[in-house]
């Protein structure tokens, strides 16, 4: 495809709120993502960073080229070269920090999962959808190539019927006890632990193949219940710390349920920050009553698929590896097995997104979408509360 003349492209100011490891994605991705999709007509222009600590955003500043870095992340807000607000803090500051740029009239993309309460998830997806602006959500892992083509599979009906369905997030990050207690671990500033981190794409991920949950049971469990104290603006959660003061894990470890979709599929889901072994496994299964597909981010680039009436001339899974024949593969290289990384899927995202507000039509997956995910996770915290089926209900 013939690339736009630059000039032609309309400038689109772009502010990043958080300068850690998702600020730093996102600056990447904007920074990038012309060069990969210049289909766009808009080329991204970084403004400004904010970040609580002044040499993190100076770091970040020096190095994506912003025009200027601050700790008052309001100067953003106010600022009338910036048309995009990304917001990559801990979840404790989403709802204050969407809130005021919606009402600036900034387009608003906002790391999952949105609001520490489906709650706040819900009154942020209202007010972005009354004053008429483009939202995103950071559930990158659908971008994947061959995520993409199982959801075809699916869409296509190549897998017949889908009868049954597994989704997990087993990550090891928290499984040694010297990991650091970041906020991702406190309930005061995350809200929910791995129900919000992990399974925000869990749920996001049976919903973009398989559909609406109609009910489910649920568990949790905190295996690690006292941490290191984080020294502030220093490392990541997956820093680890062998000396110090302790504190306590005020949220959960371990998230299971056992669910049923509307379409009349079962099904599991499951997220885990402390097992040990997983990196990170997110992963699914599809069974139908034509065939099964089976994926998992260790293994991003593959897609293992087994449809019996396509060929006699095998009967079990088939290794599919992403090729320039996939969705967006092509965008970053020609050549089969040449795999895509992390860093793309963020990449993909930042690019449907500023599609979107070019052409002034909803994203997707938008706030509407971590709605859908938060009526999830509100049964789920339900099913803890009362240990019984849930009902998947609107959020009044």
């Amino acid at each position: 495809m013939q690339k736009l003349n630059k000039n032609k492209r309309k400038n689109i100011g772009i502010g990043v709120i958080g300068m850690g490891w998702m600020g730093m994605a996102h600056s990447r991705s904007y920074r990038n993502v012309v060069e990969r999709f210049p289909d766009l007509e808009v080329e991204p222009k970084l403004v400004a960073c904010a970040d609580e600590v002044a040499e993190r955003g100076q770091s970040a500043q020096d190095r994506f080229g912003f025009i200027y870095s601050t700790q008052n992340w309001q100067r953003l807000i106010n600022d009338d070269e910036i048309d995009v607000i990304t917001v990559a803090t801990p979840n404790s500051r989403h709802l204050e920090i969407v809130t005021s740029a919606i009402r600036a009239g900034k387009h608003v993309f906002c790391e999952k999962p949105v609001g520490r309460t489906p709650i706040e998830t819900q009154n942020m997806a209202d007010l972005s959808s009354h004053a008429g602006i483009i939202s995103g959500v950071g559930y990158n892992y659908r971008w994947a190539p061959m995520v993409q083509h199982a959801h075809q599979l699916i869409k296509e009906g190549k897998l017949g019927q889908v009868t049954h369905y597994r989704g997990r997030f087993f990550s090891s990050y928290a499984s040694n006890p010297n990991s650091v207690l970041s906020w991702r671990f406190q309930k005061e500033k995350a809200g929910s632990g791995t129900l919000g981190d992990l399974m925000s794409h869990v749920i996001d991920m049976a919903h973009f193949l398989v559909g609406s949950v109609d009910s489910l049971v649920a568990h949790r469990e905190t295996f690690i219940r006292e941490r290191p104290l984080a020294v502030p603006g220093v490392g990541t959660h997956f820093t680890v710390r062998d000396d110090g003061p302790k504190g306590d894990v005020t949220n959960e470890d371990y998230v299971s349920a056992l669910v049923q979709f509307e379409n009349g599929a079962q099904g599991t889901l499951e997220g885990c920050r402390a097992i040990v072994g997983p990196k990170c496994e997110m992963a699914f299964e599809v069974n139908g009553t034509k065939g099964a597909i089976r994926w998992n981010f260790e293994k991003m680039n593959e897609l293992e698929i087994y449809l019996p009436e396509e060929s006699s001339f095998h009967d079990g899974y088939v290794r599919s590896i992403s090729d320039a024949s996939y969705p967006f593969h092509a965008a970053f290289n020609p050549a089969a097995a040449t795999g895509l990384g992390y860093d793309d899927l963020k990449l993909i995202e930042a690019y449907h997104f500023l599609k979107a507000i070019q052409i002034g039509k909803p994203n997707n997956p938008s706030f509407r979408q971590a709605v859908t995910v938060a009526q999830v996770q509100a049964a789920i915290q339900s099913s803890w509360d009362n240990r019984s089926w849930q009902s998947i209900a609107k959020i009044n």
